[in-house]
Order: structure tokens, then C-alpha cells, then sequence
């Protein structure tokens, strides 16, 4: 262990700071996650002082770990503690850096503390440290304090020695030949990030860059704040983007300010570019960096003249990479190759397979954990295609049933009043369900409005007999209480599809169980689009009734789902230009006038006219006149 010197008033011992009955002293070891480690004993130095209680804030940013070290530390002191005050309170505020309340502090044995250390699993270094303490009684003991406690109540970041972007701007992008494990994960994720030096620096970074960009005022930020999905985008962009610095750039202090670096973006450009990435994906990132650099300016001393140079060089980026960087063009007959596109009319046939193979082995075999899954995936199935027009699927991994009484579980709601999006029994006799969704994806465009319809009967018929007896059973099979999950649909852990990624995995086995292709279910929008604007489509809904139940309007069919919207226009023009063809053939035929000249009607013409003059004047008119045929 090596002392911090610490610079706050009181008395001073080579790091040490003494009060009337503890010692306390700031100092460091080599744990996986750096830390400041808060050395706490009476003056016989034969009992340690442990925190047991923490302020709520610091508290939901501890490792559940360390939440769990403090609450056996205080259930095996039987809830007694000790309020510090005085120089004792002075003293641990200043070192510990906080400007509030001291927490509650317990006499704990060093026995019972390497007790609570084994049983809450802390990392091994800290037991190391402890067991090195029991052997060296003239130690003091170490109690971990981990840094992102003090996130609430620090300072914000200072500046960097250099607030300004490298300079001069790369003009092209360097060549990047893939490394030998470019498929391993090169994000800075939480695993991994524990073992960096300036963690604290990072995560304090990404705390004001959070606050900058999620704030609902932030006047100094150009546009509006970021919602908690484009938020949790960002966060990704930046963590992959630090972690291949750490990885394949060999910086060893990854943080934010390796965005002002130009020469690193390119780079990471290039490493995208190599591994085959899409243009939207690359782009994401360069809007991400732009935000990034926004904070920066944002920051005192951010004025300088590179970050204006910086965002038009990030921009022009973005405009060239989608230029050279083309979308991938998919068809059906393409993806039907691959095993990846299944037509309407196949979809619907195995859907609704599912649905009465479901309702008779309910009947057959009564309620169980199997046939209620069964039933659970064929109403997942039905509102996912074949009922409705495709609904996204953030709304329906984020439905919730009728029983569910709590307030809005969309994280960006801030209505008191709102429900969510909720699945409704209107009356029993007739059922009657309806369908409310007031957070779907362009619900800010719209004007916040909400995309409301009741449910057809087939379908509330299967959701009712679902959400019965068929969901408590998988509820209590998976150890919940009743409604204690309070969305529709649940995976195989009883959890909602909170992550895009687990719906799709589940969609895909349900649907090669059943004889389908693992296509994706945000396909089955495409498959609709597809089938309505075909010239074969059937009778259906209307094309801007069924866009606005999916979210969008017909227009962004044409640009986005309808995969065959410039090839069947082509060919439907070609087509048409036949019969336009035999149509103008058929009217010059009718309407055109008799162009034949009279070899006689002209000779006597001129021989009627008796002199050179008028003959002359003949023949210039009828040479003006063909002068004019010819031009028309």
C-alpha cells in the first residue's frame, strides 16, 4: 500500500489525519478497479470503522457487491452504529471529498469484516489485503471506496492541457488491414473498463456528456435532447469506439478527449470500412462524434477555431462515406435465395397454424407450462403479422397487459397521467380490447398522437384466453408472483423483451420450429409492403390506414419497405408504352390529312397564271408551303 498525500486541513502525518478517537488515512492498492481506499480504526488499532450506511445517491452507484459488503457489515453489527460528528465528521468529509451529511459508521472486528469481504464475493485483491492486515496487527485497515461513489459530488472534469482538435485534418483515410481478431469485441464494456487507469476520469467524462445530451434545456446544445434509445446508441458508439483505441491504437488511458483526435477517427473509419460494415452504421458513429465534440465546445476554453474546422470535417466525412458507401439493394427473389424472406401468403398460413394447434392442445391437454408457451408464442406471432398491419415492435415488446395498474414504463415519459402502451378490455360480453399507443416512433412528429384501434375478435379472443389461466402458469413456472411482469409477451426467463435483440432470436427459432425461414420479425413490414403494392395484391386495408397503424406514413413505403418499387415501375412503364404505342398508331391513321400532290393540278396552275410574274409567285408559295411541311 502506497499513501496519497492529501492537502485538506487537519493534522497531517504522512497521510494520516487524526482525530480524537479514529484515524483515518487515504491510501491505494492494487485492485481491478482503482480505488480510494479510506483507512478507518480506533487509535488501539484493535477495531475498524466501516461505512454500513451511504448516502441514497452514492449507494445506487455502488457495485452490487459492495451494496451487499455494507448490509452484512450492518446485519452482523446487529444495526448498531455510531454517528461521527465534530472533527471526527470534519475529518472524513474532507477526506472522503464530499460536501454533505456524513454517513452512519459501525465498529466492526476485523473477523467480521473479512467475513462480510468472503460471503459478498469483493473482488480477490481486497480479501488479499485484508488477510495481509490480520497478519501485520501494526497496519491499519483498508475499507474500499470506489470511485464512481463520488460522482454525485465531484467538481465537473477540467479541461485537457490542450483543448483543441489535432490538427491539420487528415484528407483521405489511412489504409487499415484487419488485425488477426477483428471478430473479438473491441468495446470498452463494463468488464473490461474496470481495469483502467483513469475509469473515474471516463466515467465522470460520460456523466456531464450524458447530462449535456439527455438535459430537456440545454441551450448551449443544437437540437433537442436526446431520448433514452439515441442515448443508449451514443453510449455504444463511444465505448466501441474508446475500446478499439485501447486495443489496436495501444492507448492505455482511453476518455473522451481521444475525440479530438482526427488521425483516430479516420482510422476507426478505415477499421469499419475494412470489416464490412454498412454506411448507416458508419455514419451513426460520425454523428455521435459530433455530439462528442459539441460537448467539448460546450466546456470552458472550447471557443477554439479546430472545432469549427472539426464538425465540417466530420460532416463532410459522413456525406462521402454514404456516397462510396452505397445501401445494399435487396429484393425478395434475393433474400428468398439466402433463406431470409417468406411471402405473405406462406406467413399468414403458419401463423394462423399456430394459433389453432395451440387452442386445441389447451383443449386437450388442459393448462400447462408447455401449452401455454405454445399459446404465448402463436398471440406473440399474431401481433407481430397476419391480424394487424405490422406493428413496430418497440411497441409491442413494450405492451402492457390490462392488469398492470403502475405508471408509465416508457423511460422518456414525463406525463403523470400517461398508461403506456397498454392492451385494454373494454367489456367481456362482447369482447372488446383495444390497443393504445402513445409512444411509438414518430410520436413527436405527430404531434405526440396516439396510434389507438380496437382489436379484431379472432385476435382479442386468442389474447384473452392467453392472458388467463396460459400466463399464470408460465408466471408461477418462472417463479413470479402474479403480475410481477407486467408486459404481454415474456421470453423464456419470464422477463419482457426489453432488448431488440432477444425478440428477434425468439421470433426466429419460433419460426423455423414452425417450418418458416429465420427471417427477422421488423421483416414482416417489408412482406406486408410487398404484398400491398404488388399488381397481384388482394382486397385489404387502405394503404394510408395500415401506414399510420405501423407508424409512418405511404410515402416512406416507397423509400423504405417496398423492396420492389423501382423495378415494377420500370416495367410497368414498358408495359404501358405498348398500348400507348398501338394508340398513336391507331390515331395518325384516323385523324391524318391526304399530304398527296397533283402533278396536274399544279402544271395547270402554272399555266393558268399568263405571265413570269404570277408564275414565279406560284411556285414560291407552293415552295413556302413545303418549306413548312417539312419543318412541322
Amino acid at each position: 500500500m502506497q499513501a496519497l498525500p492529501l492537502t485538506q486541513s487537519g493534522i497531517q502525518q504522512r497521510g494520516l489525519m487524526s482525530s480524537s478517537e479514529y484515524t483515518f488515512k487515504l491510501v491505494q492498492v492494487c485492485l481491478p478497479e482503482p480505488s480510494k481506499l479510506v483507512v478507518m480504526c480506533d487509535k488501539r488499532k484493535r477495531q475498524c470503522v466501516c461505512l454500513c450506511q451511504v448516502y441514497k445517491s452514492c449507494l445506487d452507484g455502488l457495485l452490487p457487491n459492495y451494496q451487499a459488503f455494507y448490509r452484512v457489515c450492518s446485519r452482523l453489527t446487529k444495526h448498531q452504529s455510531t454517528l461521527l460528528s465534530g472533527q471526527d465528521k470534519q475529518l472524513l468529509v474532507a477526506l472522503a471529498g464530499m460536501d454533505v451529511s456524513v454517513p452512519h459508521v459501525a465498529v466492526v472486528s476485523l473477523a467480521v469484516c473479512c467475513r462480510a469481504l468472503k460471503l459478498c464475493k469483493v473482488p480477490a485483491a481486497v480479501l488479499h489485503a485484508f488477510d495481509d492486515i490480520r497478519l501485520k496487527p501494526a497496519s491499519q485497515v483498508v475499507l474500499g471506496l470506489p470511485e464512481h461513489i463520488l460522482a454525485a459530488h465531484a467538481q465537473p472534469s477540467p479541461n485537457p492541457v490542450q483543448l483543441q482538435m489535432t490538427t491539420p485534418f487528415p484528407v483521405t483515410l489511412p489504409e487499415c488491414a484487419l488485425p488477426a481478431d477483428f471478430k473479438k469485441q473491441h468495446g470498452l464494456l463494463a468488464k473490461l473498463h474496470k481495469h483502467l487507469v483513469h475509469r473515474a476520469v471516463l466515467a465522470q467524462h460520460m456523466g456531464e456528456f450524458k447530462s449535456f445530451s439527455t438535459s430537456p434545456f440545454q441551450l448551449n446544445r443544437k437540437g433537442i435532447a436526446h431520448s433514452s434509445r439515441t442515448w443508449q446508441n451514443s453510449e455504444k458508439h463511444v465505448y466501441l469506439f474508446l475500446g478499439y483505441c485501447h486495443h489496436y491504437q495501444q492507448v492505455s488511458q482511453p476518455t473522451l478527449q481521444l475525440f479530438l483526435s482526427s488521425p483516430l477517427i479516420a482510422q476507426f473509419v478505415s477499421f469499419h470500412i475494412a470489416a464490412g460494415h454498412s454506411q448507416l452504421y458508419i455514419r451513426n458513429f460520425l454523428s455521435c462524434a459530433k455530439c462528442v465534440l459539441r460537448w467539448w465546445q460546450s466546456k470552458p476554453g472550447g471557443n477554439h477555431p479546430s472545432f469549427v474546422a472539426g464538425l465540417e470535417w466530420l460532416q463532410t466525412l459522413g456525406l462521402q462515406v454514404a456516397d462510396q458507401l452505397p445501401r445494399p439493394s435487396k429484393d425478395p427473389k434475393g433474400l428468398a435465395d439466402i433463406g431470409k424472406w417468406m411471402c405473405a401468403a406462406d406467413l399468414v398460413h403458419t401463423i394462423h397454424g399456430a394459433e389453432q394447434q395451440s387452442q386445441a392442445q389447451m383443449q386437450q391437454q388442459g393448462v400447462t407450462v408447455e401449452t401455454s408457451r405454445d399459446m404465448h408464442d402463436a398471440a406473440l406471432a399474431a401481433m407481430i403479422f397476419s391480424h394487424l398491419p405490422p406493428v413496430r415492435l418497440s411497441c409491442i415488446r413494450s405492451l402492457v397487459g390490462p392488469a398492470y395498474l403502475g405508471p408509465c414504463l416508457h423511460p422518456d415519459c414525463k406525463e403523470p397521467s400517461c398508461e403506456g402502451n397498454r392492451l385494454s378490455i373494454m367489456s367481456e360480453s362482447p369482447l372488446l380490447m383495444r390497443i393504445s399507443l402513445p409512444h411509438h416512433k414518430n410520436a413527436r412528429k405527430w404531434g405526440k398522437a396516439v396510434i389507438e384501434f380496437d382489436v379484431p375478435s379472432d385476435l382479442a379472443q386468442l389474447l384473452h384466453t392467453y392472458l388467463g389461466a396460459p400466463r399464470k402458469a408460465l408466471l408461477e413456472h418462472h417463479l413470479l408472483i402474479g403480475d410481477a411482469c407486467p408486459y404481454v409477451f415474456m421470453d423464456m426467463h419470464g422477463r419482457g423483451f426489453v432488448a431488440a435483440a432477444v425478440l428477434t432470436l425468439y421470433w426466429q427459432k419460433w419460426l423455423v420450429s414452425r417450418g418458416g425461414v429465420p427471417m427477422n420479425p421488423s421483416m414482416c413490414r417489408q412482406v406486408f409492403v410487398d404484398e400491398r403494392q404488388s399488381d397481384s395484391a388482394t382486397a385489404g386495408p387502405s394503404n394510408q390506414g395500415a401506414a399510420m397503424v405501423m407508424g409512418h406514413s405511404v410515402k416512406q413505403w416507397d423509400k423504405w419497405y417496398d423492396m420492389q418499387y423501382h423495378p415494377r415501375l420500370a416495367q410497368n412503364a414498358v408495359d404501358g408504352m405498348q398500348s400507348w404505342r398501338a394508340a398513336m398508331l391507331q390515331s395518325h391513321t384516323l385523324a391524318a390529312p391526304d399530304l398527296t400532290l397533283s402533278t396536274a393540278l399544279h402544271c395547270g396552275h402554272v399555266l393558268v397564271s399568263g405571265s413570269e410574274e404570277s408564275q414565279y409567285q406560284s411556285c414560291c408559295s407552293d415552295s413556302d408551303s413545303d418549306i413548312d411541311i417539312e419543318l412541322d
